[in-house]
């Protein structure tokens, strides 16, 4: 699943325009036997499927279509041009940030939503966080384990070839937190202490990836021995171990986008209230090891597979957020240093 996109993809639409008025949407009282969706795709859209569209079409007898990939550029479009296809889309974290500086979404009704209870960071007025995923160190069995980012960045106690994030966003976090930053003293980020950082490291970093399935590849066919990888892509391999210990922890997130058709939105929101059932989030969770957004998960979790999952509480209490307002006002900045320290290597 590759869910997770570049900061410089992000930015291509950091420079638009807010535009006024779209065609008013269809009448509310029309009647819904269809809602589309726009998600992500691959297993994390087969644990929609499985997980929460059958209890939403059982209840309302509403069909769901599903279609990816989602991103924020589909979103503008369908807004500018007034063609509502789709009542709900996918965004991660600053996609969301985005575009409500863009105006491109609807409020939720929360009240129609009734949503158990879930993760107070997984609540926005225009958006509903549903699943989460980490970034985590992960290395082969035959390596020596490091318990942190400092010993990761540590080659001579733990030697090996690295394999690190192309992607900015996610680099530089965990390249302060490995120069002794601590985790709640992580923002704002300090650009230069992180550049300096990553630096020291990457005369050992023999690949800088650019997709989810490229680290737990390259470790298993021993050409690195420690990666930063997502954690769905890990979890489940056999040669591989992992930690979330100051892992960073993120969340995807539902929306409307704006001229939505109000009989459809009131609709998606119950499909929404789905995605705060902790029962439904178990199914979907069977998919793909990315968790949903209650607090009562964990007792739904299979015992033997608990250690695998963000929002465990094991794993939840020892990871590291982001600042999605300051990677929204920093962003242009970051990835132009990005650029330069990546011509530089």
């Amino acid at each position: 699943m590759e869910m997770k996109r570049t900061l410089s993809a992000l930015l291509a639409l950091a420079g638009m325009t807010v535009f006024a008025g779209v065609p008013s949407a269809a009448k509310a009282e029309d009647q819904v036997t269809e809602i589309r969706i726009i998600d992500a795709g691959g297993a994390s859209g087969e644990s929609i499927e499985k997980g929460y569209i059958p209890p939403f079409t059982q209840k309302t007898g509403v069909k769901v279509v599903r279609e990816s990939p989602n991103d924020l550029g589909k979103l503008r479009a369908m807004v500018e041009s007034g063609n509502i296809s789709a009542v709900l889309i996918e965004l991660v974290g600053t996609e969301v940030q985005q575009a409500k500086a863009l105006n491109l979404l609807e409020p939720l009704d929360w009240d129609a939503i009734a949503p158990l209870p879930i993760f107070p960071e997984a609540r926005d007025d225009y958006a509903l966080g549903y699943q989460y995923y980490s970034t985590i160190m992960t290395w082969r069995k035959d390596a020596k384990a490091p318990s942190n980012w400092a010993d990761f960045w540590n080659v001579k106690d733990f030697p090996g070839k690295r394999a690190l994030p192309d992607i900015a966003f996610y680099a530089i976090p965990i390249a302060l937190l490995a120069d002794g930053v601590k985790p709640g003293q992580l923002y704002p980020l300090d650009l230069d202490r992180a550049f300096k950082s990553l630096k020291k490291l990457s005369p050992d970093v023999a690949v800088w990836w650019a997709t989810g399935a490229q680290p737990p590849q390259l470790l298993n066919d021993n050409e690195v021995q420690y990666a930063v990888a997502w954690s769905g892509r890990v979890t489940a391999e056999p040669m591989l171990d992992y930690s979330f210990n100051q892992g960073l922890i993120d969340i995807s997130f539902f929306t409307v986008p704006r001229g939505a058709n109000p009989a459809q939105k009131a609709a998606a929101m119950k499909l929404l209230h789905e995605m705060t059932v902790p029962e439904n989030q178990a199914v979907a969770a069977s998919v793909i090891s990315y968790t949903g957004n209650s607090p009562d998960l964990d007792a739904l979790l299979p015992k033997d597979r608990i250690g695998q999952f963000p929002t465990a509480k094991q794993n939840k209490d020892v990871q590291v957020g982001y600042d999605l307002k300051w990677w929204f006002d920093h962003g242009q900045e970051v990835e132009e240093r990005w650029l330069s320290f990546k011509l530089g290597l």
